[in-house]
């Protein structure tokens, strides 16, 4: 009897993880569709340059004297996005050096909207972990930063980037961190980071809905001993609305500023 209920338990344990397995599939396959969803047409004249840092490619915008920097992880359009630019720019303009990596190397996601895009999504997600690759990548780049006499560095990561953002606060190899409508963040993953960190969420948002959010809160203030944390769930905004506004919609343009300006004034706090 003891040897049949024990082989119960077994089973139901395991019905219950692939159960848990099915539905984490099914809410990735959701939220590549906010993931991928494109900019829309927006033009910008960066004052930045594009330079080689190793072996990675980077857009930098460098005030001179700066010894504090901020690095920009793109979401899966990459870091060419021309707002992504414009708010490595304005970054520039507050004081810090800006960085915009391309840790896709040239293959960013192109989406075509038809019945082949959750296909070509589902390939390209698994071509592109935010670890160990983009991570060890951020490490040359932070060592780059170091020999240019940048003494504190915050990393932001946005949808996609913000995956590689919490890895770099998880092994402590920024000061600061700030995830913008973050992608496949997981609670472990908070749990481990190390240092001071900002979350700007959306409320509509699939991928990371303001109850994960919640979440994320929750166990970051249990923890505010190792590290402070601001979370904030911005109303009526959609998922990538920091980076992929529309930008003749002064509405758009006044809540991705919003976000903007929350992002530099925690980096202003914690660098």
């Amino acid at each position: 009897m003891y040897a049949e209920r024990q082989i119960n338990t077994h089973t139901i344990r395991k019905q219950r993880e692939r159960e848990r397995e099915k539905a984490r599939k099914k809410e990735e396959r959701m939220a590549s569709v906010e993931c991928c969803t494109p900019a829309p047409p927006a033009h910008h004249i960066c004052s930045g340059v594009v330079e080689t840092w190793g072996t990675n490619s980077v857009y930098v915008n460098a005030p001179p004297g700066a010894s504090k920097a901020v690095l920009l992880v793109a979401d899966v359009f990459g870091w060419e996005a021309p707002l992504l630019r414009k708010l490595a720019d304005k970054i520039a303009t507050a004081g810090y050096l800006g960085v915009v990596p391309d840790y896709l190397h040239g293959d960013a996601y192109i989406n075509i909207e038809d019945a082949t895009h959750q296909e070509r999504i589902n390939k390209w997600l698994p071509k592109h972990p935010a670890t160990p690759e983009p991570v060890e990548e951020s490490k040359e780049i932070i060592g780059f930063l170091k020999e240019k006499g940048v003494r504190s560095i915050g990393v932001a990561g946005f949808c996609w980037g913000a995956q590689v953002a919490v890895y770099l606060a998880k092994g402590a190899h920024v000061q600061a961190a700030v995830l913008m409508h973050p992608s496949f963040v997981t609670t472990e993953d908070i749990k481990e980071v190390k240092v001071p960190i900002a979350i700007l969420a959306a409320e509509i948002d699939r991928t990371s809905p303001p109850a994960l959010i919640r979440e994320f809160e929750k166990i970051l203030v249990s923890k505010s001993e190792v590290c402070t944390t601001f979370c904030e769930v911005y109303p009526r905004v959609a998922h990538g609305w920091t980076i992929r506004y529309k930008v003749n919609d002064e509405k758009a343009v006044a809540e991705a500023e919003e976000a903007h300006a929350a992002l530099l004034e925690w980096f202003g706090k914690s660098l």
